[in-house]
This record gives C-alpha cells, sequence and structure tokens, in this order.
C-alpha cells in the first residue's frame, strides 16, 4: 500500500516524516467545517487524522513482506490529551510510528503539531498510541501474523512489551463492565428535566453506515466512529454549561466489536462526573446489523471524553456541578472521581520529575 505524495482530492498532503524511514506524515489545512462555532477544530477531527496515520503506517507494515495481504484494523487508542486547541487555517501535521509489534498486534506513536502558516508559530497539540490488528483482505475474521520490527536496543524492546500487557489487561477489564446501557435519548423533554442532571443533557446521535464510512473489508474505519462520539460528548458537554466547549483529553478507546456496512449505529453520550473545571462523558457506540438479521445489537466501542469550559475569550470557566438523582449515577460519579484524581495524580508526577531534570 504506497502512500502518494502531494495532495488528494480531500487537501491532504502525505509525505515521509523527518523521525526515520519507517514513519510518515499526513498535513491538512483546518477549515470552517472542521470547527465549532468558536473557531476551534472539532477534537474528533483530529482523532481522525490520527487514526488516518495509524491506519496507513500499520496496514504498509503489515504487507511489508510476502504473503496475504490483509488491512489493519483499530483496536485501541490509549487516553489522549488534547494539549492546545487547533484553529481554522492552521496546518495540522501529524506524524505517526511504529514502536512496537507483537505477533498479532503493532503498536503506533502518533503525534499532531499545528502550524500557523502566517507567523510559522508551531505547536505540539495531540500525543497518542494507537493498536492495530492485521485482518486478511480476503477473510475478515483471520488475524494474520505482524512482520516484527527493528528496535534500537533490548531496552526499547521490553518497554514495549510492558505497555502491551498492560493494554491487553485493560481490555479485559473494560469488556467485563460493558453491559452498562444507555437508553438512546432522541427528542427527551428536557423541559421536565432539571438542569446540570445527567438526563437533562444526555443525547444521542443515529447514523447508517455507509460506503464512504468504510475500509476495504466494508467494516466502519475507526477514525470515523471516534469523530462521532466527539460529536455526541460534545453536545452533552455544551448543553451541560451552555457555553463554547473544548476537547481537553480521551480515556483508552476499545473497539469491541467490528461495525459492517448497511448497520444503524447508536452513539450515546451522559455525563458521568464533573470537577471544577472539566466534564467527564461516557460514550457508548451500539450497532443494529437490521440487514442481518440474525445478528442481534450489540456494544461496538466504548469510551469517556473530557471537555473543558471555555469563555468567549477562550479563557477556562467553572463547570457547573453534575447533580446525581439515583445509586447508579452516584457510583459512577465516583468512579469519575476517581479516574480523574489518578489523572492528576500522574500528571503531577510527570511535572515533578521534569523539574527535577
Amino acid at each position: 500500500m504506497q502512500l502518494a505524495r502531494g495532495l488528494d482530492s480531500g487537501g491532504i498532503a502525505a509525505t515521509m516524516s523527518p523521525p526515520g524511514p519507517g514513519a510518515i506524515q499526513i498535513s491538512r489545512i483546518m477549515r470552517p467545517d472542521d470547527a465549532n462555532i468558536a473557531g476551534n477544530v472539532h477534537g474528533g477531527t483530529i482523532l481522525k487524522m490520527i487514526e488516518e496515520a495509524g491506519a496507513i503506517i500499520s496496514t504498509r507494515h503489515c504487507n511489508s513482506q510476502s504473503g496475504e495481504r490483509c488491512v489493519a484494523a483499530l483496536a485501541r487508542v490509549e487516553r489522549t490529551d488534547f494539549l492546545s486547541p487547533v484553529c481554522i487555517g492552521e496546518v495540522a501535521h501529524v506524524s505517526a510510528e511504529i514502536t512496537y509489534t507483537s505477533k498479532r498486534s503493532v503498536e503506533v506513536q502518533v503525534n499532531v503539531v499545528s502550524e500557523n502558516i502566517l507567523t510559522g508559530v508551531k505547536k505540539v497539540t495531540n500525543k497518542a498510541t494507537l493498536w492495530y490488528v492485521p485482518l486478511a483482505l480476503q477473510n475478515v475474521h483471520k488475524v494474520l501474523e505482524v512482520p516484527p520490527i527493528q528496535y534500537a536496543g533490548k531496552e526499547q524492546e521490553e518497554e514495549g512489551r510492558r505497555r502491551y500487557e498492560e493494554q491487553k489487561l485493560e481490555r479485559l477489564e473494560t469488556k467485563e463492565r460493558n453491559g452498562d446501557v444507555i437508553l438512546p435519548v432522541i427528542n427527551p423533554d428536557r423541559q421536565r428535566k432539571d438542569p446540570y442532571t445527567v438526563g437533562h443533557s444526555q443525547s444521542s446521535l443515529i447514523h447508517l453506515v455507509g460506503p464512504s464510512d468504510c475500509t476495504m473489508h466494508g467494516f466502519v474505519h475507526g477514525g470515523v466512529t471516534m469523530k462521532l462520539m466527539d460529536e455526541v460528548a460534545g453536545i452533552v458537554a455544551a448543553r451541560h454549561c451552555k457555553t463554547n466547549i473544548v476537547t481537553a483529553s480521551v480515556d483508552a478507546i476499545n473497539f469491541h466489536e467490528k461495525i459492517k456496512k448497511g448497520s444503524v449505529i447508536t452513539i450515546s453520550g451522559r455525563m458521568t462526573f464533573t470537577s471544577n473545571k472539566s466534564m467527564e462523558i461516557e460514550v457508548f457506540v451500539d450497532a443494529d446489523p437490521f440487514v442481518d438479521e440474525s445478528q442481534e445489537r450489540y456494544r461496538a466501542v466504548s469510551a469517556f471524553f473530557t471537555y473543558v469550559s471555555l469563555s468567549k475569550e477562550g479563557k477556562p470557566l467553572p463547570v457547573p456541578q453534575l447533580a446525581v438523582e439515583t445509586e447508579d449515577e452516584r457510583r459512577r460519579f465516583e468512579e469519575g472521581k476517581g479516574r480523574y484524581l489518578q489523572t492528576k495524580a500522574k500528571r503531577q508526577a510527570k511535572m515533578q520529575s521534569l523539574t527535577q531534570q
């Protein structure tokens, strides 16, 4: 699978990335339809570009040796922080590099840099880690072996193996709690819901999966799904605080099952936790393969998105506190608080480590 140079019809330029011969870079100028009303690019747009870069480099690597052809499918995205907003008119440069391979999976590290082409100022906006598995082109249920990569040293390989084992364990833990249900909310009577409750901001989106959403296998691109999830999470956040909102981070996104062309997917989001400055929204994607009546509705993807509220000048605003009404909402609030405190502690430890260097 070769990556064309120059601009394609979608305005994406693809070139080899400076970090090394095994890396790629895709770049695209951000247009008005990529952004919200405040001019900040949607987090889902950036996530989609990140996944495109990861899919290209992992599919290319998995087909680098002779044998059965395959397409790399997204299995998981580790937590990613949105370090700086991207604005209309800026160019987003997305570089991807393979950092570890197991027998049947590929780890890809992706960095996003925004460039103001008027001033030349560049900023790191995102760093993400994605995991892909190679699915045979002629048999989507067959996972092929991954060609190994050359490591700079034994320590690099051991670190990669540690990350692989950690994400595998976390995926299993997520599957265990994946039976939770969000009932779709299409036209809720919000007048009867108290402000700042879960029911007041809860939202759903229904989408028919078409050919343009899919890979060569006829299954949905991971980037398309993530963009829709970010849209729903953004609606929930905006309904809660009624201000401009931006994506601050996304906890691990787990792709539990593939979604086939022709399926109807329901993307549902609900508020789970609020701190003084942030909101956590849980998002589920359920697939209904109504063309295939033998298969029942199933949970396909799940993740937690974190948003912050901004003023018209782009300054952080306090977040209205979530009013929990049931025991389940109270439980989810406490679980969200635990994730928030854990992330905060990790960030403080990292900052302390950097100041000591």
